[in-house]
């Protein structure tokens, strides 16, 4: 009986045993779970911020610190065709644009660095987003609403893209997104009243966007508080051999414009509007930058090449066909399609060999070449230009594109 009853005990025990270690257990198992499903909710988080399906991808990466501590971005943006477009919120700049030969070889084709120091030093805004006035102004002053403003002078005398710190400079916040037509990325910034001597808080909205067929589009919106001047583009170089140890003066160009803009000996317009016919200056049919490069002409010693805005031909606000380039080594072919009224044609005339290029060399005389589509340069100050005015209630709204193919 008392050996019965002592079983019985142990048995009671034993099994009181079992319940609280399996109850343990189960908590343990039930915490595990949740860890295991908190870590798979996460990845799927990050996973949700990068990939957009199984062929087209956004990735986000730390590109370096600035010299003062701020943390660079940078976004890579790829298409179902492998076409890839890098971006760094350092100054809006593509860092990198990946696009196919003719054989289909996928390689960079803007000219850059790989180290933010690069980009903070003294350099000749490689990708850079230009404002708030892309291009220059006569002896960094203008008049607006009787009132004089004089801006940062960079450029001997004269006011250069934005000034010392232009948007070429600035840290832009960055937010990814993705659209019916492919990815995009959009940069603010909020440019303060007085900044570089521009008056007016200017809201700036860039979109940077990598189309399904191998575009990129570069959307720019902005308002003001108070009566100002604008003018955004983008400056990036070119070089559609993907071989960076090579010049550009075999590139066709073509430029749909009659007229271009004759420069004084600081490359500020004189004012005249001259007809390209019987020039070096003539692109309207496509031709090799380098067949009259180095002709004997007063405009292309001033600028020490082409360094020049062509007045573009059909009507501002409108999109349309204004000019394209094409290498013939490598097939590629590059069009751009702008609503503005002008593009700034420059063949790299001061890229002296002291720059390097991430791989290894550095960058020479004349290896890329920029089409930068904008207003005139000096607008504010000659008033047979059309006007750069932005006031208080309006939006500037334009857009460009770039289209690649092979031929």
């Amino acid at each position: 009986m008392k050996l019965t009853i002592c079983f019985n005990k142990l048995t009671e025990m034993k099994t009181l045993k079992q319940i609280l270690l399996s109850i343990l257990m189960l908590a343990f198992t039930s915490s595990l779970m949740q860890c295991k499903e908190e870590k798979k909710e996460d990845t799927t988080e990050e996973k949700t911020e990068t990939v957009v399906d199984n062929k087209s991808m956004i990735e986000k990466s730390e590109f370096g610190k600035t010299e003062d501590g701020t943390t660079i971005e940078q976004y890579s943006l790829k298409n179902a065709n492998g076409v890839e477009l890098k971006v760094i919120t350092y100054g809006g700049r593509i860092t990198s644009l990946k696009v196919p030969n003719k054989d289909g070889k996928l390689e960079n084709i803007v000219l850059n660095f790989d180290d933010i120091r690069d980009y903070e030093k003294d350099n000749p805004f490689f990708g850079a987003l230009i404002g708030r006035y892309g291009n220059r102004i006569a002896n960094g002053k203008f008049t607006l609403e009787g009132k004089e403003y004089k801006l940062a002078t960079n450029d001997g005398k004269n006011h250069l893209h934005g000034g010392v710190n232009g948007f070429d400079r600035v840290v832009w916040t960055a937010e990814p997104m993705e659209i019916e037509k492919g990815l995009t990325i959009k940069l603010t910034y909020n440019s303060k009243d007085g900044e570089e001597g521009y008056p007016g808080n200017l809201g700036v909205e860039v979109v940077y966007t990598l189309t399904n067929d191998n575009a990129v589009e570069v959307s720019y919106n902005a308002t003001i508080d108070k009566a100002t001047i604008v003018n955004l583009t983008q400056h990036a170089y070119f070089n559609l051999t993907g071989d960076f140890s090579k010049d550009i003066l075999n590139h066709l160009v073509l430029i749909a414009a009659d007229a271009y803009l004759p420069v004084d000996e600081t490359l500020i317009p004189t004012g005249e509007i001259r007809n390209v016919e019987g020039t070096p200056f003539n692109f309207n049919t496509s031709k090799k930058i380098g067949q009259d490069i180095n002709a004997e002409n007063e405009q292309l010693k001033r600028g020490k090449g082409y360094d020049h805005c062509w007045v573009l031909n059909g009507k501002k606000g409108d999109m349309r066909l204004v000019a394209s380039a094409y290498d013939e080594t490598s097939g590629r072919f590059m069009e751009i399609f702008s609503e503005e009224p002008a593009i700034q044609f420059y063949t790299g005339n001061f890229l002296d060999g002291t720059l390097p290029i991430p791989n290894g060399g550095t960058y020479g005389h004349r290896t890329g070449f920029c089409l930068e589509t904008q207003h005139y340069p000096d607008s504010p100050n000659q008033a047979d230009f059309p006007s750069t005015v932005l006031l208080p209630g309006e939006t500037y709204k334009t857009k460009t594109t770039f289209k690649f193919s092979t031929k």
